[in-house]
């Protein structure tokens, strides 16, 4: 069976589901995979355009994190009637093998672990933060800090200028 008037991804929109349903199976497959290599165009222009912004705003947010002291985390700025937010995310590794000898050095000194690592050897940023220097100081070498990828979004003031 052919179908007079090829159906578009377009004409979809207008349609029930039960009339997409209806469909010869090979249409439907022909529109699945045009949708498909849509989407898959459609990612690769948004990554495209990801890179010109990274490469557009990331010196600038790179200078406004640090001259806030900041490594990581999320900043607002302006240019012209966008609004810029750049969130730049924080990775923290722990060594396993040193947060397993560190736990050990921490029960035969009597303490409790738990109140220091989860039983998994992960440490949470908050519990880390907390800890006293000394403490912090000899798990230093067992964290290791890198950053995620940084993370633009853009908002359109129309008719705004800042």
């Amino acid at each position: 069976m052919t179908i007079p008037n090829r159906i578009t991804l377009s004409d979809l929109r207008s349609m029930q589901v039960g009339a997409i349903a209806a469909l010869p199976s090979e249409e439907v497959a022909r529109l699945r995979l045009e949708a498909e290599e849509q989407l898959r165009n459609a990612k690769s222009l948004c990554d495209w355009i990801d890179g010109a912004v990274a490469l557009k705003f990331g010196d600038r947010a790179q200078d406004m994190r640090r001259a806030e002291g900041k490594n990581t985390g999320t900043i607002w700025f302006h240019d012209g009637t966008v609004t810029i937010v750049a969130d730049l995310p924080k990775r923290v590794d722990w060594d396993q093998v040193r947060l397993a000898a560190l736990v050990e050095h921490i029960r035969e000194a009597g303490d409790d672990p738990a109140q220091y690592v989860d039983a998994f050897f992960d440490v949470s940023e908050r519990k880390y933060s907390a800890w006293p220097t000394r403490i912090r100081s000899v798990f230093e070498d067992a964290r290791t800090v890198r950053t995620g990828k940084q993370k633009f979004r853009l908002i359109h003031h129309v008719g705004e200028e800042h």
